[in-house]
């Protein structure tokens, strides 16, 4: 079956509360303490941040998966760049080309606006997504680096 990457303006950020629930599940052995927030949490966090937007991918009516990204000022070239902060596919979805689409609309959106690029951070034990990041981008030449401002921040 096809699915469709989809923009979602705020009032249908709704459509994610099921996969907002998984993600929160599957993060949860990554925080050093926290509970994950609840999905209408995390939905609300999202709805109510005008700079946060959600490119979702949708079978039907059924959410596959979504994108949460940020458009940037990206100083050094005066232009801007795309940052994306969650990418996510339920499971049952998993190796049907989800992630890639929902790359490659982020792309498509990012040549719209004139991104200069689209970055992105991965956890180094997520092999799954790393080989698709290896075969669709390139390995950025920096190191990332956190400064957790809070005890109970993802490890």
């Amino acid at each position: 079956m096809t699915f469709e990457t989809r923009l979602l303006p705020a009032h249908a950020h709704h459509l994610l509360l099921p996969l907002l629930k998984a993600y929160g599940a599957e993060m949860a052995p990554h925080l050093a303490g926290a509970a994950p927030a609840t999905a209408p949490e995390m939905l609300k966090l999202i709805t109510d941040d005008p700079r946060a937007e959600i490119l979702g991918a949708f079978r039907g009516d059924e959410a596959l998966g979504f994108a949460h990204f940020f458009d940037l000022p990206e100083i050094v070239f005066a232009r801007r760049c795309g940052a994306l902060d969650d990418l996510f596919v339920r499971s049952s979805a998993r190796r049907q080309g989800v992630a890639q689409a929902l790359i490659e609309g982020l792309t498509a959106i990012g040549h719209s606006r004139g991104w200069s690029h689209l970055r992105w951070i991965v956890p180094e034990t997520d092999q799954a997504a790393i080989a698709l990041y290896e075969r669709i981008a390139a390995r950025a030449p920096w190191h990332s680096y956190v400064l957790r401002l809070s005890p109970d921040a993802s490890l």
